[in-house]
C-alpha cells in the first residue's frame, strides 16, 4: 500500500491514457465469490466483518500479484470506508486505486472510469468535493465515448457528481446533474431505491440553498413514495438505502417518515 497522501488538487488526465494492460496474472483471486461473500454480510448488517474480510482479501491478491482483483477489492473497500466513516483508510485507497489505474492504463476504460468514480465519490465523502470534480469529469467523458446515454451506470456518475458540484459552491451544476441523474432512473425498471436517495439529495440541495423552498416537500414526498413502491423487495441494499435517506429526512423534519423507515430497517437486518 502506499503511503497515506491527501490527493493532489490537479487531476492531470493525461496520465489516464495509453493502450490498458490486458497481459494474465500468473495466479488470480475468485473475485465473485469474495464479492458474494461481502453481499452476504453486508445484506445481514454486518458491515465491519465485510470491511475486514475485504481487507484481508486485498492482501492476498496483492500479495499473488493479481492487481486486477486488487483494483476490483480496492473499488469495494471505497464503499465500505465511506460507510465506516474511516478518512484516512479511504482517502489511502483513492490513492491505492488512482495508482493502479495509471500504472495498468486502465483511465480510458470504463471499468477504470467506474473505479475512478468511486474514488471521486469517496474524496467528496470525506472533504474533498472541489478536488473530486476533475475525476468525475474525466470518468463522464470515458462513460460518453463507451455507452448508451440511458446506461444505468451514468445515474450514479451524475448523482455523485452533483454532490461534489454541491461542494464546490455550483449549486446550479448540481441541480442539473442531479436531474440527469433523474431522468436516466425513471427509464429503469427497479430502480426506486436509487430515485429516493437522489430526490432526498436534490431536497437537501433546495434545502441549503432556501429552507423555505416549496420544492423541498415535493422532493421528499417523492423519496416517500418510491421508498414504499409495490412490489419493492425488503432486503438489505433497501435497508442500506434507508441509511442513507433517514438523514435526509430527519435534517428536513420528516420525523414520522425518518421513525417509519428506521424501524423497517431494523426488521429487514433482524430477518436475515
Amino acid at each position: 500500500m502506499s503511503e497515506y497522501t491527501e490527493p493532489c488538487c490537479c487531476f492531470d488526465s493525461s496520465q489516464y491514457t495509453g493502450v490498458p494492460d490486458t497481459a494474465p496474472t500468473a495466479h488470480t483471486l475468485d473475485v465473485p465469490s469474495v464479492i458474494a461473500e461481502v453481499d452476504r454480510l453486508n445484506n445481514s448488517g454486518r458491515e465491519a466483518e465485510a470491511q475486514h474480510y475485504l481487507e484481508a482479501q486485498r492482501t492476498v491478491a496483492s500479495e499473488i500479484g493479481d492487481w486486477r482483483a486488487e483494483l476490483t477489492i480496492i473499488s469495494e473497500l471505497l464503499g465500505q470506508y465511506r460507510r465506516s466513516l474511516e478518512r484516512e483508510k479511504g482517502i489511502g485507497a483513492v490513492n491505492d486505486a488512482l495508482d493502479l489505474i495509471r500504472s495498468h492504463r486502465m483511465g480510458t476504460t470504463v471499468s477504470g472510469a467506474t473505479v475512478l468514480i468511486n474514488a471521486a465519490t469517496t474524496m467528496k465523502c470525506f472533504g474533498l468535493g472541489r478536488e473530486s470534480v476533475p475525476v468525475f469529469r474525466h470518468a463522464a467523458h470515458v462513460y460518453r465515448e463507451h455507452l448508451d446515454p440511458s446506461d444505468y451506470r451514468f445515474a450514479g456518475l451524475y448523482n455523485n457528481m452533483a454532490l461534489s458540484f454541491a461542494d464546490a459552491g455550483q449549486p446550479e451544476e448540481a441541480e442539473r446533474h442531479f436531474h440527469l441523474a433523474l431522468s436516466v432512473l425513471e427509464k429503469c425498471p427497479g430502480s426506486e431505491n436509487e430515485l429516493a436517495v437522489t430526490w432526498c439529495n436534490l431536497a437537501e440541495l433546495f434545502s441549503n440553498i432556501d429552507p423555505e423552498d416549496a420544492r423541498i416537500d415535493a422532493c421528499v414526498e417523492n423519496a416517500w413514495a418510491t421508498l414504499n413502491a409495490p412490489g419493492l423487495s425488503m432486503d438489505g441494499y433497501h435497508a442500506f438505502t434507508i441509511s442513507k435517506c433517514v438523514p435526509s429526512f430527519d435534517r428536513l423534519g420528516y420525523f414520522l417518515y425518518a421513525d417509519t423507515l428506521r424501524k423497517r430497517a431494523e426488521e429487514i437486518y433482524a430477518g436475515h
